[in-house]
């Protein structure tokens, strides 16, 4: 366990820094779009705070996963983490909507803006942006939370490109309607970011079946256990970004009814090596079983309670197994 608390710990540091840089940059961009009249600048600052946003809320999935398990809570708090996402994702949502609809008055009536400032305070914020990300890419593979906010970084360094460019043209051109036409390819991006994080909510929250997985593929892999029969009432689903839940009933031959343990064990090692599942609940039973000891029943009839031993003894068995 503590290499994964250890893994946390050393991603929460590294939220903590993205976080002071991604308020500073908010803090001078909303300033600096209010006092220049850029609606780019604004439209940026909304994908900071966009950032913001989600890396608050990847610190706090991290602060609550690590809350134990209750008796009422049997997974802890991990779900929070998703449905913070889902939340994040409907925020910046409505706040694309409001650039949009700003721009569009931008475009009927341009206004001016102060280009040199604009240009200014978009470059500073494209370096913390670029500070950020670099702290957050060595774990973007690890977890889907900071895969989410490094994604969003990058696009925000994206933007803060489009402002700067959008500043320099205006400075030397004066044609304050490019202001308008960076803010609304901002929303669009903003736009894309959110839906994809919605999305991938969504589906987690309606117990989906993780992403690149497909359940006959799972199923063949158990099957292909040596003494495993048939599997059946498959179920994947995930619990948060970084824990793969799976539960089924294996049916086993009656020549391996004797080690089913060894047989579980192995499905256990095979979902945890290949697919990364650390939460299954595997029961087994042997169907086949029961078709035997009848026969072996007619044989024995006269010694009726040796016969009542045997059905007792091949009777179908079922062995909840739990592994974490």
């Amino acid at each position: 366990m503590s290499a994964e608390t250890h893994l946390d710990q050393s991603i929460a540091g590294r939220f903590k820094y993205a976080i002071i840089l991604t308020a500073l940059t908010l803090v001078a961009e909303v300033a600096g779009g209010i006092w220049t009249n850029s609606l780019a600048l604004l439209s940026d600052a909304a994908h900071v705070f966009l950032d913001m946003f989600a890396l608050l809320l990847s610190l706090g999935a991290i602060r609550l996963a690590a809350i134990p398990v209750s008796e009422t809570r049997t997974f802890g708090w991990h779900r929070t983490e998703v449905f913070a996402s889902f939340v994040n994702g409907i925020s910046v949502l409505l706040i694309a909507l409001g650039i949009m609809y700003e721009a569009w008055g931008r475009f009927l009536q341009p206004q001016e803006v102060k280009s040199l400032p604009m240009f200014i305070i978009a470059l500073v914020g494209l370096i913390m942006n670029l500070l950020s990300a670099s702290a957050l890419h060595q774990h973007s593979h690890d977890d889907l939370n900071v895969r989410s906010a490094f994604l969003h970084v990058i696009g925000d360094a994206a933007a803060s490109v489009g402002v700067i460019a959008g500043g320099v043209i205006m400075y030397f051109t004066g044609w304050y309607v490019l202001d308008a036409v960076v803010s609304v390819a901002i929303g669009f991006v903003i736009f894309s970011g959110s839906w994809r994080v919605i999305r991938e909510s969504v589906h987690i929250l309606l117990e989906g079946v993780p992403r690149n997985m497909s359940v006959t593929e799972v199923s063949e892999a158990m099957r292909s256990i040596d003494g495993v029969n048939s599997v059946h009432h498959l179920n994947i689903w995930t619990i948060c970004s970084h824990i793969l839940a799976l539960s089924a009933h294996v049916d086993i031959l009656p020549d391996h009814k004797d080690n089913q343990t060894e047989v579980l064990r192995r499905i256990e090692e095979l979902l945890f090596e290949r697919y990364h599942i650390s939460h299954t609940t595997l029961q087994a039973e042997c169907t086949r079983c029961v078709e035997g000891p009848i026969i072996k029943e007619m044989r024995h009839r006269p010694r009726a309670a040796h016969s009542h031993d045997h059905s007792h003894e091949h009777g179908t068995c079922s062995h909840g197994h739990h592994h974490h």
